[in-house]
């Protein structure tokens, strides 16, 4: 699989003047079981897009889905994109992380989209537009926040969609973070397919496992 490479920008203003701009962010870099999702959106030039965009983490979980549909709505395009447990174990977390940005910006290209905003300070090659990275966009940049709620909205549903067939791990409560009653359940119940092996908590309950 093609990995990304690093590379370094700390808020290059690579396309002053453009007016599609694509924000990127992700959710779930640090659980210990389920996807990376990353998504991006591109709102009409000019526009405010939305009132009460902020850092995903910021909003409760009844306000996210909220806002999550105000997003939908409004965009010009959206799209968003799981990198699930195998890829995260194969080339690790970030890489994975790297790749769903690229995925996610492409995914958005149809609607002439000049450049892409990411939070963070890091950048996959091979986007398709020019591009900034911007540490703590989600909390400064208006398409970055939104980019934000869509993908810990559609993270969240999808540990909570996890839950029914592995009830013992709490998914749906705290969505594969390592939470005292997550480490608890994994120390009981060794890990699930869902479960980051590359992951040093995870390793750990797998040399429990082993008689």
């Amino acid at each position: 699989m093609d990995r990304p490479v690093l590379q370094l920008a700390f808020d290059l203003a690579v396309a002053p003047g453009a007016q599609r701009i694509a924000g990127v962010d992700e959710a779930g870099r640090g659980p210990l079981a389920g996807p990376v999702v990353v998504a991006a959106g591109v709102f009409a030039p000019g526009r405010t897009p939305i009132n009460g965009l902020a850092d995903s983490k910021l909003l409760t979980a009844e306000r996210r889905e909220e806002l999550y549909g105000r997003i939908v709505e409004r965009a010009l395009a959206w799209h968003v994109v799981s990198i699930e447990v195998e890829i995260i174990d194969c080339i690790n977390i970030l890489q994975a992380t790297l790749l769903g940005m690229r995925q996610a910006v492409e995914g958005v290209m149809h609607v002439a989209t000049e450049l892409a905003r990411i939070d963070g300070n890091t950048l996959p090659r091979g986007l398709p537009c020019p591009a900034e990275a911007w540490i703590g966009g989600d909390g400064r940049d208006r398409s970055i926040m939104a980019a934000s709620i869509l993908a810990k909205v559609s993270r969240d549903r999808a540990m909570v969609a996890l839950h029914p067939y592995w009830p013992q791990y709490g998914f749906d409560q705290h969505k594969g973070y390592s939470t005292p009653a997550h480490l608890a359940a994994l120390a009981e119940h060794g890990p699930c397919p869902h479960h980051r092996r590359s992951f040093a908590p995870v390793r750990a309950a797998m040399r429990r496992d082993v008689p």
